[in-house]
């Protein structure tokens, strides 16, 4: 980034920091030295793809999928209520998916292997680490009660890690406060203030970008949403609890209820009646209160953070008492009641979409831009892939752990050790096949669409380069690239069929389980010999592609978990998904830039009060979202001493379109008018980065600047002799249009700038380097610059 090897960490810890060459450190205290930028490095990579742990994020990838459809809500000016409804909508969502996961857990532990199997003479043989559960022993854990209550530790653990996790991370990640105009004066200065102080503009946000409204990227309370995230934590924990408990309480309900204990009987009614209270708090809590970004809320809920969860877990020692409580009849036979819970989430996520693509609808509706993906529906279309991601982990889970139990047979198709798993489970796993050939469709369509790209960008190659000899396969390779640059304008369409072909299946398979009460395969007998064969054939091959995808989805986590190069290529995907903060779900992976964005925020207000100068804010890829997100949130005075130079950005290609309430055209729009002067750099090689397509002032030039000629040569010259690589969305800065468009800010950014006051206050933010930063600013003169890594 700084070319040069010999670099200094300037501030940060091993996290995120800046750097500088070593020349540079102390460029303030030298002005005999020139009037030259220093450029300066912000690298925030090992926040997302640090040490081994962020591989284990993987298993959050639903959670933090439908977390980002809080985020795609539809830009609009109307009814507040509905954009509230929408968000609550979101969370309700998520709150399902906390409740699938626990369930599957419940499902793994207690009926598979705790019911089922410790349960049936011929499994705990084949599994001889069952055998003190085995009611043939006529042990104290024989009875199905008590290995009930003895299974559920398995789930109630996970909900403990899940806590766990998103407390610790949010202490990590996300509890860095932005600075304030009192902060940023205080340490000009060298004093230490209050960082809660005001701000100096008014708290006002919105997301829809209306005239003289403050977006909403650059609030106060954007980057801070201790709150929620606590009110929520407490809320999900509450909820996982809750589904152990009530998966123990009705099995044991039930049996008492066979039998005709009374006192067991009422004690069951009463404890499942506390149980349904509890869940009713938790529904109040997620819908009482959504995200406030207007200013920072710095008081957290201690009543519901502390008496919610501790209420679920009470609960839950009380169920599993009551379960473990001696019932010598008690045999356990079939499954466990838990194919209602799976049935009824499956429902619940069904008619929260439906109700959610209504809401976008309308929001899109009172405010349309024919640049918004899949006319305002992202939001919903992303919030059912995560649905299926949890249905497809939560499935592939349970499907394999009944395989290895069952040994050679096939669980649920008789004749094995045990029943198998719930038949819902099996409905969804027969659908899954025929997603897959629905989805050739689409892929043979944009296959054949960039083969004739390919061939019709030829000549458009030919033209541009004029080449004195043409050259077919290179003129076919240039072509491709940029043909194949384009796939990046087809994934809306594409995330609609998915999402939209899943969400009628997945409710063709809860309709079909409903109905038949039996596994596809059984319920098909008696009928059309083919309707038969292909029910059987689709279900077991489905059972297999679900247990394969979980096994493929472990073995990447594992990869990625011991080697650095494939936890850098999961860390592009925490580089979008774990942007935005955690609004939605707070058991997804932690959010990055309420690290990041205070850290640059601090750095330019410190730095720019210390010593009066100016800077050109500067960065690739996701650095650019990062560096326009810092702008928001400096004070307007020092937005006039900045300058942006974006380049590779998926500004607007990517989050203006996904994300329209926030990066929309009036926020774009907005940003160009906060800094000093914008450039952006884009290629049509660039499947990432493209125009931002922002009008600028009458006084400066357009913002955009592109298509760079990409590769920079077509054949072989004197100056050349070697074939240039086409770059696509790497080596900006190799460009010299980059060093072109550096320099013409610095000089806009040059008159008389004020005179140095004295060395810079140590900015407290914090955070580590990796290989994989993109260079980020230039100072003017007496400025510094600030940018952050490439997502390449």
């Amino acid at each position: 980034m700084l070319a040069d090897s010999r670099t200094v960490r300037i501030t940060g810890d091993e996290t995120a920091a800046v750097y500088r060459r070593a020349e540079d450190v102390d460029a303030e205290s030298h002005p005999e030295r020139g009037n030259r930028p220093v450029p300066e490095a912000y690298c925030w990579s090992n926040l997302t793809s640090g040490n081994g742990s962020r591989a284990l994020w993987l298993l959050l990838l639903p959670f933090m999928v439908v977390n980002l459809a809080h985020w795609m809500r539809p830009a609009t000016n109307g009814s507040a209520r509905t954009r509230r409804f929408y968000g609550l909508l979101v969370r309700l969502v998520a709150l399902t998916l906390t409740v699938l996961l626990t369930a599957a857990a419940c499902e793994v532990a207690l009926d598979l292997a705790a019911w089922q199997c410790a349960g049936a003479a011929r499994c705990t043989a084949a599994h001889s680490w069952l055998g003190f559960l085995a009611p043939e022993q006529h042990g104290w854990w024989s009875q199905p009660g008590r290995r009930l209550a003895l299974g559920a530790l398995v789930p109630t653990a996970l909900v403990v890690l899940l806590w766990y996790l998103s407390n610790r991370t949010w202490g990590a990640y996300e509890s860095q406060r932005p600075p304030t105009d009192k902060t940023t004066h205080g340490a000009a200065d060298g004093a230490t203030c209050d960082p809660l102080g005001s701000t100096d503009e008014p708290d006002e946000a919105s997301g829809g970008g209306a005239p003289g409204v403050r977006p909403a990227l650059g609030t106060p309370g954007f980057w801070y949403g201790r709150r929620l995230v606590a009110r929520l934590r407490a809320a999900h924990t509450a909820a996982g609890f809750l589904t152990v408990a009530t998966m123990i309480t009705v099995a044991a309900g039930q049996h008492d209820r066979a039998v005709g204990s009374p006192l067991a009987d009422v004690l069951g009614l009463l404890l499942q009646a506390a149980l349904g209270c509890c869940a009713f708090a938790v529904l109040w809590v997620v819908c009482r209160r959504g995200r406030s970004e207007v200013r920072r809320d710095l008081v957290l809920d201690r009543a519901v953070i502390g008496w919610l969860p501790g209420s679920s877990i009470a609960l839950l020692a009380v169920a599993v008492v009551y379960a473990a409580w001696s019932r010598p009849g008690w045999v356990s036979a079939g499954p466990l009641p838990g194919d209602l819970v799976f049935r009824v989430i499956a429902v619940a996520q069904v008619a929260l979409v439906v109700a959610l693509a209504g809401a976008a609808a309308a929001l899109h509706r009172a405010a349309a831009h024919p640049r918004t993906v899949l006319r305002g529906q992202a939001g919903p279309a992303v919030a059912t892939l995560a649905c299926a991601l949890g249905a497809v982990m939560t499935g592939g889970l349970a499907q394999r752990v009944a395989d290895w139990l069952d040994g050679d047979a096939t669980p649920g198709m008789g004749g094995g050790r045990i029943v198998g798993p719930p038949v819902l489970l099996s409905w969804q796993a027969a659908v899954i096949p025929v997603l897959l050939v629905l989805l050739l469709v689409p892929v043979a369509v944009l296959a054949v669409r960039t083969a004739r790209a390919t061939r019709r960008l030829g000549p458009v190659v030919e033209a541009e380069f004029h080449p004195r000899t043409v050259d077919t396969v290179r003129t076919r390779k240039i072509a491709g690239v940029r043909a194949r640059a384009t796939l990046t304008d087809a994934a809306p369409w594409l995330v609609g069929v998915i999402s939209g072909a899943g969400l009628l299946l997945g409710a063709g398979a809860v309709a079909g389980s409903w109905l038949s009460g039996e596994v596809p395969g059984q319920a098909a007998e008696g009928t059309d010999s083919l309707v038969e064969s292909v029910t059987d054939t689709a279900q077991a091959l489905g059972s297999w592609l679900v247990g394969l995808g979980f096994i493929l989805f472990v073995t990447w986590g594992r990869r990625a978990y011991r080697h650095a190069s494939a936890r850098r290529t999961v860390g592009i995907l925490w580089d979008v998904g774990t942007f935005w903060p955690r609004a939605a779900h707070p058991f997804a992976p932690p959010c990055y830039a309420e690290r990041a964005v205070p850290d640059l925020t601090w750095r330019v207000e410190t730095w720019t009060a210390s010593t009066g100068g100016r800077l050109v804010l500067s960065g690739h890829s996701q650095g650019t979202v990062l560096a326009a997100a810092t702008v928001w949130q400096l004070r307007a005075s020092t937005r006039r001493q900045v300058a942006l130079l974006t380049y590779g950005s998926p500004l607007e290609r990517l989050y203006g379109r996904w994300f329209p309430a926030y990066f929309g055209p009036d926020q774009l729009n907005d940003l160009c008018g906060q800094v000093r002067c914008w450039r952006n750099l884009w290629r049509n090689t660039d499947p990432i980065g493209g125009p931002v397509r922002v009008t600028a002032g009458e006084a400066g030039p357009e913002v955009d600047r592109g298509p760079l000629k990409d590769p920079q040569a077509y054949g072989r010259s004197v100056r050349r002799p070697l074939p240039e690589p086409v770059l696509g969305h790497a080596g900006y800065q190799a460009d010299p249009a980059f060093a072109e468009e550096r320099a013409a800010l610095v000089d806009r950014l040059s008159p008389a700038l004020p005179g140095q006051r004295g060395e810079p206050a140590e900015p407290t933010g914090s955070t580590e380097r990796t290989e994989r930063t993109e260079p980020t600013g230039q100072r003017s003169q007496d400025s510094s610059g600030s940018s952050g890594r490439s997502s390449e």
